[in-house]
């Protein structure tokens, strides 16, 4: 009750000093913006943290970039990659698709220190491999090979932003990929 008496204001809903009421719904959505804006950030939510080479990578990502063929022809294709990440163990997901092209490579690694191995395939061709490299703080170079088929992949993730970039020595000779969630 002191408090409503020596604040009249605010208990009307008002700013001091203000002679319009400030409303109730815009204070609501400036504080869900706020929470919204402190869960990207990972503030105050420990179940998100990551450790380990793959930290940052979980989630949903989509992006575009350019896929260059054995005749040399190159198309745009859009992208969606999908990461789920425990501890040293990662599971992946990416479909790339332009208007004449689709590819559908998933995998799973496991690293160790920063020995990076595991299983590929890639589904509308129906190839399976394995994956080798190195990597980690969001850097990657794997090789991924299967029967007559070898690439190179590059794989940088900073922030909200990744790269890929696939070098090939088959009708697919590679792609350039920039993902963001």
């Amino acid at each position: 009750m002191e408090l409503q008496q020596e604040f009249p204001a605010a208990v009307a809903g008002r700013r001091r000093g203000c002679k319009r009421r400030y409303s109730h719904s815009k204070m609501v959505r400036r504080l869900v913006a706020a929470a919204v804006l402190l869960g990207a950030l990972g503030v105050g939510a420990p179940g998100y943290a990551q450790s380990g080479p793959f930290a940052g990578m979980a989630g949903s990502w989509h992006g575009a970039g350019t896929v260059a063929l054995e005749d040399g022809s190159t198309e745009r294709i859009r992208c969606r990659a999908i990461y789920a990440v425990s501890g040293p163990n990662m599971n992946l997901s990416l479909t790339c698709a332009s208007d004449a092209y689709k590819f559908n490579l998933s995998g799973n690694v496991v690293a160790q220190g920063s020995a990076i191995s595991g299983s590929w395939s890639e589904s509308s061709r129906g190839i399976t491999g394995v994956l080798q490299g190195r990597g980690g703080g969001g850097n990657f170079q794997l090789a991924a090979s299967a029967a007559g088929f070898n690439a190179n992949i590059a794989l940088s993730t900073r922030g909200n932003r990744q790269s890929v970039s696939i070098r090939a020595d088959s009708q697919f000779r590679g792609a350039n990929i920039s993902l963001s969630r």
